[in-house]
C-alpha cells in the first residue's frame, strides 16, 4: 500500500513545523512545495520532503502532485498564506482537481479582497466600521472627508498589516497614500486603497473550525500608526454575554461569506456598539495562536485542521482550563543585529512553553511596519492570568539585544519592554 502524503503549499516560519510534526503523528508524510524551500529552516532541521515549484502557478502544482501520485497516496492538500491571502484560494483549487477536501477557492477569493468582503458583510448586517474604496490620491481625500479623520489607510487585497497605517491628518494621509501608489508596496493588479473608520475599543479575535468557535483570544498593539501585535492573552477576559455577542457575529460572518469549511479567524474591536468585525481571514491564525489555544484548552487545532484536511473525524473539546499568553519581541529601530542573547535562561523559567528566535546575529533589521517586523516571542501559560503575565514579563526580561545602526556610529541598545 502507497504512503499516505500530506502536501503543504509553500511553508510558514512560526507554524509550519507544527504542521509537519502533527502530520507526522498522524501517520503521514509531509511534502512542501515551495519556490524556495531554503527560506525555511524547519524543513532542512527536521528532514522534511521539500520540491522547489512556482506556487503561483497552479497548473504546475497539479503536476507535481500528479507526479507524486505514482509513489504516494495523496491523502489531503493545505498550505500556507504570506503577505498574500490569495494562496489559500491556489490550494483550494489544487484539493478540487484532485478530488481532495478543501476550502471553496471562490468563496476564499471573495473573502481576500476587503472590499468585497465588506460590502458582502453589510448585506448580511454585521457591524462594521465605515468604509469607502479608492483608486487614486483624490479619491484616497474625499474618501477620508466623508468619513472625518483619523481613518485607517490599508490596500484591499493583503494580510499581516502589509501597508496598513492609521492616519491622524492630512500630511498622514498624504504620505501613506504616497507610500501605496507610488512607494514599495507591490500591487498584483491595479491599485485598490480601502478607507476606514478607525474603530476604537479593545482587540479580540475568534478562533473558528468549521461553523465551530474554538476560542476567543484578546491583543494589544504596539505604538500607533502602525498594527503591530506586541502581546496576546488566550482567553480573552470577556463575559457570558460579551462571548456569546462574539460568538453570534463570527457565525454570521462565516455565513455571509460561505466559509463553512476549515479553520478561519475572525478579528474584532470592541467598540460603545459593541463587537465590530475589522477582518474575516479565511485559515488558521499565526502562531502564537494555535500554541495558546492548546495551552489554554488542550485543542491541538494544527492537528485537528489536519484531520479536516484528509476528511477524518476532528474533535475540538475542551481537556484543561488555562490562561496562556505571549509577549513578541519588537525592535525599535533598523540596523544591523549584532547580538541577541537571553532566549535560553528565559525558555527555563517554570511556566514558559516556547522562546522563538526569528533572527540570528548580523541579520539586517528592517522594519516594515508590518508582522514581520517581530523578532521573536514568549509563550507562557499558567492556572491563572495574573500568574502567567507575571512568567511572561519576568521571561522578556531575560532577552536582550543590540541593533548596529548603518546611518551612524555606534551601538544602540533595544531592549523590549512590556
Amino acid at each position: 500500500m502507497a504512503k499516505k502524503a500530506l502536501v503543504l503549499v509553500e511553508g510558514n516560519r512560526s507554524i509550519g513545523l507544527l504542521y509537519v510534526r502533527a502530520a507526522k503523528r498522524l501517520g503521514l508524510h509531509p511534502i512542501t512545495f515551495s519556490a524556495d524551500p531554503t527560506q525555511y529552516d524547519y524543513l532542512k532541521a527536521d528532514g522534511t520532503e521539500a520540491i522547489s515549484v512556482d506556487t503561483d502557478d497552479l497548473d504546475a502544482l497539479i503536476c507535481e502532485c500528479s507526479r507524486l501520485r505514482a509513489t504516494y497516496d495523496i491523502a489531503g492538500i493545505t498550505g500556507f498564506t504570506g503577505l498574500d491571502e490569495l494562496a489559500y484560494a491556489t490550494v483550494g483549487k489544487l484539493c478540487r482537481s484532485f478530488d481532495l477536501p478543501g476550502p471553496n477557492p471562490g468563496a476564499i477569493e471573495r473573502c481576500c479582497d476587503k472590499f468585497t468582503q465588506r460590502q458582502l458583510l453589510a448585506e448580511a448586517g454585521v457591524p462594521m466600521p465605515a468604509y469607502r474604496l479608492a483608486a487614486n490620491a483624490a479619491d484616497v481625500e474625499s474618501c477620508a472627508a466623508e468619513i472625518n479623520l483619523p481613518v485607517i489607510l490599508k490596500p484591499a487585497v493583503g494580510s499581516g498589516s502589509s501597508g496598513v497605517l492609521l492616519c491622524r491628518n492630512v500630511d498622514e494621509l498624504a504620505k501613506h497614500t504616497t507610500h501605496l501608489l507610488c512607494g514599495k508596496h507591490k500591487w498584483r493588479s491595479s491599485p485598490r486603497i480601502l478607507v476606514e473608520e478607525f474603530a476604537q475599543g479593545p482587540y479580540y479575535w475568534a478562533d473558528m473550525m468549521g461553523d465551530e468557535v474554538i476560542g476567543i483570544g484578546g491583543a494589544d498593539f504596539g505604538r500607533p500608526p502602525h498594527f503591530i501585535h506586541r502581546g496576546c492573552t488566550y482567553p480573552a477576559v470577556l463575559t457570558d454575554d460579551e462571548q456569546q455577542r462574539v460568538a453570534d457575529v463570527s457565525l454570521t460572518c462565516l455565513q455571509a461569506l460561505d466559509l463553512g469549511w476549515g479553520p478561519s479567524n475572525i478579528g474584532f474591536r470592541w467598540t460603545m456598539r459593541g463587537p465590530v468585525v475589522i477582518e474575516v481571514n479565511p485559515r488558521l491564525a499565526g502562531a502564537p495562536g494555535p500554541q495558546m489555544v492548546n495551552l489554554a484548552y488542550g485543542v491541538d487545532v494544527v492537528t485537528e485542521h489536519i484531520k479536516v484536511v484528509i476528511g477524518e473525524e476532528w474533535d475540538l473539546r475542551r481537556t484543561r482550563s488555562h490562561f496562556a499568553g505571549a509577549r513578541f519581541l519588537l525592535p525599535e529601530g533598523d540596523g544591523i543585529l549584532d547580538w541577541i542573547d537571553g532566549d535560553s535562561r528565559a525558555a527555563a523559567v517554570e511556566g514558559v512553553a516556547e522562546v522563538k528566535l526569528h533572527v540570528q546575529p548580523k541579520t539586517p533589521i528592517v522594519r516594515e511596519g508590518d508582522y514581520r517586523d517581530t523578532i521573536g516571542h514568549v509563550i507562557a501559560a499558567s492556572p491563572s492570568r495574573p500568574q502567567t503575565d507575571a512568567i511572561l514579563q519576568h521571561a522578556v526580561a531575560l532577552i536582550d539585544w543590540s541593533i548596529k545602526s548603518v546611518s551612524a556610529p555606534g551601538e544602540q541598545q533595544h531592549p523590549w519592554s512590556p
